[in-house]
């Protein structure tokens, strides 16, 4: 529980700070924005801090904004971690991905394609995966079908 002096007004950049919650290819600004919204209670950044528990990709995201939200005296519930895939379709975002390489490509080529093309995927996994991000992506390529 921090001990922060709560402002009661909304924030002057309210919607610098919507857009970095909403922003999909990049979970730290997002986690960031939270930790920033937590420091005002308004009907606005009540309103983010709930879209972010709710609906954020990244589970670290949506524990820091359940925890804002607890520090603003807000009667809520820690939504649970589910199970499937945190963007939907990955598996045949991946798929599509490795067939667009030659066929002897590395993990290497695979991991930089995918964050050429799919920013917001990786930076989704990323997130969600911490520090088990790069031991995961490697063995689901690895099972991916090559043709």
């Amino acid at each position: 529980m921090s001990n922060h002096k709560v402002k009661t007004e909304v924030p002057e950049n309210l919607n610098e700070l919507k857009k970095s919650v909403n922003r999909t290819a990049n979970w730290r600004e997002r986690l960031d924005a939270v930790e920033e919204l937590g420091q005002y209670k308004s009907r606005e950044t009540i309103e983010l801090l709930n879209h972010a528990m709710k609906g954020d990709s990244v589970y670290l995201v949506q524990e820091a904004a359940y925890r804002q939200l607890k520090g603003l005296g807000e009667n809520v519930t820690m939504p649970p971690r589910k199970d499937e895939d945190a963007v939907k379709g990955t598996k045949k975002i991946f798929i599509r991905i490795k067939k667009s390489l030659p066929k002897d490509h590395s993990y290497a080529d695979f991991k930089e394609k995918l964050k050429k093309m799919r920013v917001d995927v990786y930076d989704t996994y990323e997130g969600d995966k911490g520090s088990d991000f790069d031991k995961w992506l490697e063995e689901t390529w690895a099972e991916l079908p090559s043709r």
